[in-house]
């Protein structure tokens, strides 16, 4: 009987999927060699991922995601936000990047929600977006209405949590009001969302409240109620998540718009590039989020409630800017190559496991490229580690990451390795003046893995699977959610914004 049960039991799981109800990831594609788009699809319906935030509307991706059933949504760059003010131009950006993908049709893609922006109201921005963002939401929801789309493609503006806040003199979620300067904006923004029924869009990043403040307590940051709660009247907070998310809630009510729907758009734990950013601190955060989310706690201003999360991120991106820090790179579920990095219970069962790889990669042959033993000129070190530095993600290297403790020697091989295999371990990419060598012994050391880069990626039986090649969205205009799709300098903003206080003076101010 009890195999009978067990057998019903992983029936329904494969039939229904995930319980983790309103689970999705963002996926960012700003890497050397992006898996090929219908690699990722098929990644994401193993692991039983149906919903997917993208920060474009890159066509070869969108394409890949056809018929797949998955839901999507997609953005708006804040460069395009002055354009698409023209209400012709809100059509045509509909027309060309919503309506075309036959949305409503089983063999379309599901773009369920429409981003305007990306963290249009950071405070670095100078009010570069603060008169362009609301008439490009309007713009795009009433195009999405003309187009008979209304009621299924919502309309949102992913924020940063830095756009509400509570005073320092009352550090409480009750307290949670919209920061002064865009308070008549977001008041405006917040009843236009509730009178359209859409959402609001919230990024919350409980790693960058600790990052960012050194009187911040590690342990407030994850959900197994370790850390002393923060009081606020009859309610104990002891995690920043729900601390946060009630400081919005508070703020929303204060304008008359308790009830509005909160999306979580970005939430994660970067796993290197910071002392506390690894594999075994990211899993303790994740184990509790998705604990959290299949039991559908809630929070204390909305208990048993069910959020629409979004993880960020699906892969790790080697190319981002580390202007923020350097486990910018480093914030995927995913290697870049698709291998998973921790057991996560994506299905809700309370018993977490490996997520499914990324199928159809082939690896270069198991050689590595190290700094020769009988090296001459070891002067010469530190600028061909330079060199090879300024083309490879050496961000593993930095103090307290997961190269950190290799000896000078260890770190030389590392990069050298690195360069070795992103020219496709090409001959003449280990020499570096005579100072490296190729050998067939792995080089890996305890925590620090020397890679073997993926040749290519086997997609022939997958839909849209085309010829194997990479996704180019990169070179398109694909943006990472701190680049906003605008400029380097968003990048920079995100920096700065976390040094005021990103996720509000509640969790700068607190003393707990």
């Amino acid at each position: 009987m009890k195999f009978l049960q067990l057998l019903t039991l992983a029936f329904f799981i494969a039939l229904c999927g995930p319980f983790v109800e309103g689970l999705g990831v963002n996926w960012g594609t700003i890497a050397l060699r992006p898996l090929p788009p219908a690699t990722t699809v098929k990644l994401l319906q193993d692991n039983g991922i149906k919903k997917v935030k993208l920060f474009d509307a890159n066509d070869t991706v969108l394409n890949a995601l056809a018929g797949s059933g998955i839901e999507v949504m997609i953005a708006v760059f804040n460069n395009d936000l002055p354009e698409v003010g023209d209400y012709d131009k809100a059509k045509e950006w509909v027309k060309n990047n919503v309506e075309k993908y036959n949305v409503k049709d089983k063999d379309g893609v599901k773009i369920t929600c429409v981003a305007v922006g990306n963290e249009p109201f950071l405070r670095f921005y100078k009010d570069q977006f603060t008169s362009t963002t609301f008439p490009a939401l309007k713009n795009i929801q009433k195009a999405l209405g003309e187009a008979g789309l209304g009621d299924t493609v919502k309309v949102t503006i992913p924020l940063n949590a830095d756009v509400y806040e509570s005073p320092y003199d009352n550090p409480v979620p009750s307290a949670g009001y919209f920061r002064a300067d865009v308070a008549p904006l977001m008041t405006d923004i917040v009843k236009f969302l509730n009178e359209t029924s859409n959402p609001f869009t919230v990024n919350i990043y409980p790693f960058l409240s600790y990052y960012t403040s050194p009187n911040f307590p590690l342990d407030f940051a994850f959900f197994d109620a370790k850390a002393n709660p923060v009081v606020d009247h009859d309610i104990k907070y002891t995690n920043v998540f729900d601390a946060n998310f009630d400081t919005l809630v508070s703020a929303l009510k204060k304008v008359d718009c308790g009830g509005l729907d909160i999306i979580i758009g970005e939430v994660g734990w970067p796993t290197d590039g910071n002392v506390n950013a690894n594999v075994q601190i990211a899993q303790r955060f994740y184990d509790g989020l998705l604990a959290k989310l299949t039991k559908k706690e809630g929070t204390p201003l909305r208990p048993n409630s069910t959020f629409e999360v979004y993880m960020f991120g699906l892969y790790d991106e080697d190319q981002k800017s580390v202007l923020p820090g350097d486990f910018e790179r480093h914030w995927g579920i995913f290697t870049v190559d698709g291998q998973p990095k921790f057991p996560m219970d994506l299905a809700g069962t309370g018993e977490p496991k490996m997520p499914v790889s990324a199928t159809g990669v082939e690896y270069f042959p198991a050689k590595w490229c190290v700094v020769k033993p009988d090296a001459k000129d070891v002067s010469k070190i530190p600028d061909a580690m330079k060199y090879a530095c300024d083309r490879a993600d050496c961000t593993p290297l930095a103090n307290g990451s997961s190269c950190g403790a290799l000896d000078e020697t260890g770190k030389a091989s590392y990069v050298f390795n690195l360069y070795y295999q992103n020219q496709n371990q090409s001959d003449k990419s280990c020499d570096f003046d005579g100072l490296a060598t190729v050998t067939t012994k792995n080089a890996s050391q305890g925590t620090c893995n020397f890679t073997i880069m993926f040749d290519k990626v086997d997609t022939a039986d997958l839909p849209h699977g085309g010829d194997g090649g990479s996704s180019d969205s990169s070179s398109k205009g694909g943006s990472d959610h701190k680049s906003s799709g605008s400029s380097p300098s968003a990048v920079l903003a995100f920096a700065v914004a976390a040094l005021f206080g990103v996720f509000g003076i509640l969790v700068l101010g607190m003393d707990v």
